[in-house]
């Protein structure tokens, strides 16, 4: 044992249990942070107009600000931009983490003084919370690559430096593991995502690594990329020290059994929940099903049922009046400034107390042409159950309506990068469909109504993901594939590769 695994335990021990003592108190801890919240705000020009020296009641505040997305805030986080002090939060940002979304494009998310340590803590209390559980700290002796956006700065005319949200926390990465962490600086820094992971790959090939971290589909190319430059078996026989992998955006499930594949065996894993607009739950427990809610860390959740958030005034809840196994649009107020905001995920509690959750999939990424109300968590459980049963594996997958009248009835097209031999399509589709029909009864009404038939199941070439990726400009970095939509520009992208 290395001695920063060794002084590490008790570090961890202690840290672990604060954090599991205090999660018995979250719903007190949310209110805290409620009255908390509009204080530190009160004399902002956002609390001025939205009246917060007249809030006293989460009620009040409801009916003073309203839901919003980016483009409700603009207006302020534009003020901010032009260096306007105290605006959505005392002061003026840290920073800014640009990034870009469907319908604002080029978005600027606010990170303060005050929001940035929500960032650092949650993601080194999961680790922590792991090391303590486990009693593995050995991979803090080894080296950790954690693939990323560039950690390169710009600033703006009002002097805030911004960047990638990735790239900005990889500036607070504590010092003792900075001599272990990889790539280096200037590789981090390459924009093509192609020539960065090639040169990731010649820097980290000798390596003796420990902990990796990313998103599924970029790790996924990382350790294959890996593969074919060392000719090795596995990723085990290249990193026989490799003992923890950290992920975090999507569900990890579609993707374990080709992991277990790349790598040779199971290894562990955190799943950690990072937004821009904050660090929202990460993986306590081995133990637990769920990811434990930052519940006391500069953030006061509201949640929206899902079913109801295009209603014209939909119930706004707070943590003590959600519910087990309902889906909702989680709702943000943070110490960065963002009052109201609708991030777009939607997130079912699988406890209370403490309060976990898992991320079911995004407000407006959804399948209901026909009435059908299909979410990523259902298309994601077939597909697992699909790979189980059919013992196959693949690289990534997405879901679409279509409607061709020469064709008969409408139905779902499932597009699916097989990583190499696939089962009989037509079994294949009949077994996924019988999925969705057990785990969604408007699909099944669907289709014992005759008004849907069975799904379609469209391979994919090798690499035919990546390639609609890099037509779309979201090729590596923090993108991730959308598993399923309303329309059909990805799958027409898909469909002409």
């Amino acid at each position: 044992m290395g001695l920063k695994s060794a002084l590490s335990k008790p570090f961890a021990k202690i840290v672990a249990s604060r954090v599991h003592k205090e999660s018995l108190e979250a719903t007190a801890k949310q209110s805290a942070q409620f009255k908390q919240l509009v204080l530190q705000a009160k004399n902002t020009a956002f609390g001025h107009d939205h009246r917060f020296g007249d809030i006293h009641a989460e009620a009040d505040f409801r009916q003073a600000v309203p839901i919003q997305d980016y483009e409700g805030l603009k207006p302020y986080i534009e003020r901010v931009i032009a260096g306007e002090k105290d605006v959505l939060w005392p002061g003026i940002p840290k920073y800014f983490c640009k990034t870009s979304g469907t319908t604002s494009g080029v978005k600027y998310i606010p990170l303060t003084d005050d929001s940035m340590p929500n960032h650092i803590r949650s993601a080194r209390n999961a680790l922590l919370c792991y090391i303590a559980e486990t009693g593995n700290a050995s991979f803090v002796d080894g080296k950790m690559i954690f693939l990323q956006g560039s950690p390169e700065l710009h600033h703006l005319p009002s002097g805030i430096p911004y960047g990638r949200l990735s790239g900005i926390v990889a500036h607070h990465v504590p010092a003792y593991l900075q001599k272990n962490r990889l790539p280096s600086f200037e590789t981090n820094t390459i924009e093509d995502w192609e020539t960065k992971l090639d040169t990731i790959v010649r820097e980290t090939v000798d390596q003796p690594m420990s902990l990796i971290s990313g998103i599924p589909a970029w790790v996924q190319m990382y350790f294959e990329r890996l593969l074919q430059t060392s000719g090795k078996e596995n990723i085990r026989k290249l990193f026989p020290n490799f003992s923890l992998m950290v992920y975090g955006g999507v569900n990890f499930e579609p993707y374990r059994a080709r992991f277990n594949e790349l790598i040779g065996d199971a290894v562990p894993t955190i799943e950690t929940y990072p937004a821009s607009e904050g660090f929202i739950a990460y993986q306590d427990s081995q133990e637990s099903d769920g990811l434990l809610l930052t519940f006391n860390d500069g953030i006061w959740y509201e949640f929206i049922p899902a079913d109801s958030f295009f209603d014209a005034n939909p119930p706004r809840l707070s943590l003590h009046e959600v519910q087990i196994g309902v889906n909702y649009a989680i709702v943000l107020n943070t110490n960065a400034g963002l009052w109201g905001y609708v991030i777009g995920d939607t997130v079912r509690f699988v406890s209370l107390e403490p309060p976990r959750i898992k991320v079911t999939g995004r407000i407006k990424h959804f399948t209901s042409a026909f009435g059908e109300h299909v979410i990523a968590e259902e298309v994601e459980h077939a597909m697992s159950a699909a790979i189980e049963k059919y013992h196959f594996t693949i690289t990534e997958f997405h879901v679409a309506p279509e409607v061709r009248p020469e064709e008969g009835l409408p139905y779902h097209e499932w597009f699916v990068e097989f990583q190499n031999e696939w089962p009989n399509l037509d079994q294949l589709a009949a077994f996924i469909d019988g999925e969705m029909c057990r785990q969604n009864t408007y699909y099944n009404d669907l289709i014992t109504g005759s008004v849907l038939r069975t799904c379609i199941i469209r391979p994919v070439v090798k690499g035919g993901f990546n390639e609609m990726m890099r037509e779309r400009g979201k090729l590596g970095g923090q993108n991730k594939v959308p598993r399923l939509a309303n329309d059909r520009e990805v799958a027409n992208l898909l469909k002409t590769i």
